[in-house]
Order: structure tokens, then C-alpha cells, then sequence
């Protein structure tokens, strides 16, 4: 699915509730625009970096992907936008998130869940880019279950690039805290001795007063 973003050329400072951002890629001159702060919020929070945004608004729609967002680190939210344009029709290869589903029997043996891996590379063509690969890990019924790279299932058209053999998830038991035996002290140990030592020179000089 193809979600549809309006922005306009940027030629100056941005209005009120506006952020700066250009679009670039291999056949597409940079462009620099303006966006609703806003809009573009909610298009993030519902496509993600790993859907195709159609830009709309410079002419003919370019298709793209969110590139890079940077933030305010004071006032929070957006502060400027990347948008990497795609070849139409053409394979692009780019990473996308997994999302794991399901209950891992195994953690019902006092185990954790431990999530390796929380994104592939995939090569596609952009009317078949997912938002994200599903794991899951019900597949995970002992401590010696491992789901891999290789076991991910694909959606039709997606080819995965990522090392097949890398490990995406596994439980592992819960590790007991040994008990540590209680410390010595030697210092009270040494005192009661000389202690004991003291009370027994003490005995010997009572009886030879006798």
C-alpha cells in the first residue's frame, strides 16, 4: 500500500507548523521542500521508514522512502526530513522491522525471550515492500529451539539479503543466583581465641595460688 504525503518546493524559511525536507536519489535531483509538521507525524507513525510515501504536489508524484528524521533534542518533534526517491518499477533493497507475535513455550520453563535480530534487508520491488516481517516464536518450545534468518517466511516477491544463518530469536534459562557461603570473620574469631586464651592463663594462675 502506497500512502500519499502533499508537500510543496521550498524556496525560503518554512511557515508556522512547518518542517524543511528534500528528496534525493539516484535518478532524482534534489529537491528541498516544506511539510505539515503535523501530517507528516501522523504519515510516519502509519507507514514507518519502510513503506513507499507518494509525494504529491511537485508536478508528477515521486515515490519514496523515509531516508532519515532528525529531532529537536530540546523542544522535541521534527526538525527536518529525508526522503530517498526510488526508481518506479524497480527492485530496491532497504531493511525492514520484524514484529514478533505469538507465546515461546519455553519461557513457561523459566525462560527469557531473547530477540537477536529486530530488523532484516530485504530486495523487492516497491509495490511489494512490507511494513514488516512477522516472527513467530511459538516455534520456541525448548531451550534448544532457535528461529534463524532462514526461517522467516517471506511474503511473495520479497528476497531476504540478511546472513540466513543469523540468529533472530531464542529462549534461554533464567539464571539461579548461587548462594554465597556467609564470610569468615577473622577478627572475631581472633578475639575469641584470645579471649579463650586469656580465661585459660587466668585458670592456670588461680590454681597455682592454691
Amino acid at each position: 500500500m502506497t500512502i500519499t504525503l502533499n508537500v510543496e518546493k521550498r524556496e525560503g524559511k518554512p511557515k508556522e507548523g512547518q518542517v524543511p525536507a528534500v528528496v534525493y536519489g539516484p535518478k532524482q535531483e534534489p529537491i528541498s521542500l516544506c511539510i505539515d509538521r503535523q501530517t507528516f507525524e501522523k504519515t510516519l507513525e502509519e507507514a514507518g521508514e519502510s513503506s513507499v510515501i507518494s509525494l504529491e504536489g511537485l508536478g508528477d508524484s515521486v515515490e519514496v522512502l523515509v531516508h532519515d528524521v532528525a529531532f529537536n533534542p530540546v523542544k522535541g518533534g521534527v526538525q527536518h526530513v529525508d526522503f530517498y526517491a526510488i526508481e518506479r518499477g524497480k527492485e530496491l533493497t532497504t531493511n525492514v522491522p520484524l514484529e514478533f507475535i505469538g507465546e515461546a513455550p519455553a519461557t513457561k520453563s523459566e525462560g527469557v525471550l531473547t530477540k537477536a535480530l529486530h530488523e532484516v534487508e530485504i530486495t523487492c520491488r516497491p509495490s511489494a515492500l512490507p511494513r514488516h516481517i512477522e516472527v513467530d516464536v511459538s516455534t520456541l518450545a525448548t531451550f534448544d529451539d532457535v528461529i534463524r534468518v532462514k526461517d522467516l517466511v517471506m511474503p511473495e516477491g520479497v528476497k531476504i539479503e540478511s546472513d540466513l544463518e543469523e540468529t533472530v530469536a531464542l529462549v534461554t534459562p533464567v539464571k539461579e543466583e548461587v548462594e554465597e557461603p556467609d564470610t569468615v570473620d577473622m577478627d572475631s574469631i581472633e578475639v575469641e581465641q584470645k579471649g579463650k586464651a586469656e580465661d585459660s592463663g587466668d585458670s592456670e594462675k588461680a590454681e597455682d595460688s592454691e
